[in-house]
């Protein structure tokens, strides 16, 4: 964890990448079920990922989009994961079925939606695209939620060069995550190592700039 802030590297297809992401310094590892995603899998390479992580200090996540329950407890059933996350229609009551954590995808900084899932994490995306679309948007907009004590995880088009300000957008109250999938990845849908490194470094320099910054003002 780089300071107060949880990094989630999402959409990883082997257990090499995600190796290589808990080496950089993921928290958390998003593995995607999600039917015709560029980084879906199935359950026998989602097996190998989550084994290949056992013993590592890191959260693994299994991404389902209006799933239906069939598709999605066999998965649960086989497969070692700490948390789930959802990126569809589904009810607060859907989500409480799940016996592990949750986060929930919403469209942008929508109140009302927060209020809808309050069991659950959740993850702020693009407000009028889908998720794992690399697509920026006004990341401020969600201090008001984190400043009302909903549990945030920033996402949507965050890269190495603008994690920083990302961070800076919602203020002083840090999120409690960020999330990144096409930031860190080459042309193949394939993670990169460097860009998953710079994308850790420039959160580490972002809190040690923050820490600084503290300094010089009780000091002053």
């Amino acid at each position: 964890m780089t300071g107060s802030v949880r990094i989630k590297i999402c959409g990883v297809r082997t257990p090499e990448d995600a190796l290589t992401a808990v080496e950089a310094g993921a928290d958390l590892i998003g593995i995607n079920f999600v039917e015709g995603s560029l980084r879906e899998v199935d359950t026998g390479q989602a097996l190998e990922i989550c084994e290949a992580l056992e013993g590592h200090d890191v959260e693994r996540v299994a991404l389902f989009c209006n799933a239906r329950w069939d598709k999605i407890d066999p998965i649960l059933q086989r497969v070692p994961f700490e948390r789930v996350q959802f990126h569809g229609d589904e009810t607060e009551e859907e989500l409480e079925a799940i016996d592990l954590p949750t986060i929930k995808a919403i469209r942008g900084a929508d109140h009302e939606a927060a209020e809808t899932y309050p069991g659950s994490i959740l993850l702020l995306d693009h407000p009028h695209g889908g998720g794992g679309q690399g697509q920026a948007w006004d990341w401020s907009e969600a201090e008001d939620l984190i400043a009302h004590g909903h549990d945030v995880i920033i996402a949507g088009g965050l890269t190495p060069e603008n994690v920083a300000e990302a961070l800076a957008d919602v203020g002083d109250i840090p999120p409690w995550g960020v999330d990144v999938a096409t930031g860190v990845e080459n042309d193949d849908r394939y993670k990169d190592p460097a860009k998953m490194r710079a994308f850790v470094e420039a959160i580490r320099r972002r809190k040690e700039a923050v820490e600084v910054e503290k300094e010089s003002g009780e000091g002053a």
